[in-house]
């Protein structure tokens, strides 16, 4: 216990910035993923193109070769990140938001049509159509997918430690390497912080989803 003790410091911000980067990626793929959804489905046929080439790009692009362009590659068009936390969090964000749109845009498969075609006979357009009608009940319907890509999500985020973001990964690594003959803490504790992180999301979602039933 005196090793947890003395090693606090560095598994509590490993910690913070794991969870930080599991929210705000989350958050951020979220919105994103509405986005792309919305364009997918919009009657705008260029729209359904580029959203369909991003999703298919992000969906087949291992995501180390997306932190990797990211940290490292637009520095040839002389761009660059302020951070490397700032990086991880876009390469988790442009990454997951693919598979958060899939969801939802199964979500919106499973709307039966006749709900849009009564929102357009009210004079509802598209936007206001997808927005008030169709969304609301494909969250729903998505809830445990987008639970399942959110823990996905918690667990990506070990690959920023790859690129200079002190997450729990990175810990792992540096007090494997100072502490070999606590091998076992080491990793114990490691296994603890994602299990934090993970198990209430899991517990959450499916709060979730069940209140959700009641309502539907």
């Amino acid at each position: 216990m005196s090793f947890l003790a003395e090693n606090w410091p560095v598994l509590r911000d490993a910690f913070l910035t794991t969870l930080s980067l599991a929210l705000l990626s989350g958050l951020f793929s979220l919105l994103l993923g509405t986005v792309l959804v919305a364009m997918r489905v919009s009657p705008v046929a260029p729209l359904r193109g580029l959203a369909t080439f991003y999703v298919e790009v992000f969906r087949n692009t291992p995501l180390t070769v997306v932190f990797f362009f990211l940290v490292f590659g637009i520095v040839q068009i002389d761009l660059s990140f302020p951070s490397r936390f700032i990086a991880a969090v876009s390469a988790l964000s442009l990454y997951t938001s693919a598979f958060v749109a899939e969801a939802l845009r199964s979500g919106i498969n499973a709307v039966p049509p006749g709900q849009a075609e009564a929102a357009r006979a009210l004079g509802l357009d598209f936007g206001q159509t997808l927005r008030q009608v169709v969304l609301p009940q494909a969250f729903r319907t998505v809830v445990p997918p987008l639970g399942n890509v959110w823990i996905a999500l918690a667990k990506n985020t070990s690959i920023a430690a790859g690129f200079a973001v002190s997450d729990l990964t990175a810990a792992l690594t540096r007090l494997s390497n100072a502490n070999a003959d606590e091998l076992a803490l080491v990793f114990a504790a490691i296994v603890v912080g994602y299990l934090v992180i993970t198990l209430p999301s899991a517990a959450l979602f499916r709060l979730l989803e069940r209140r959700v039933a009641i309502v539907r």
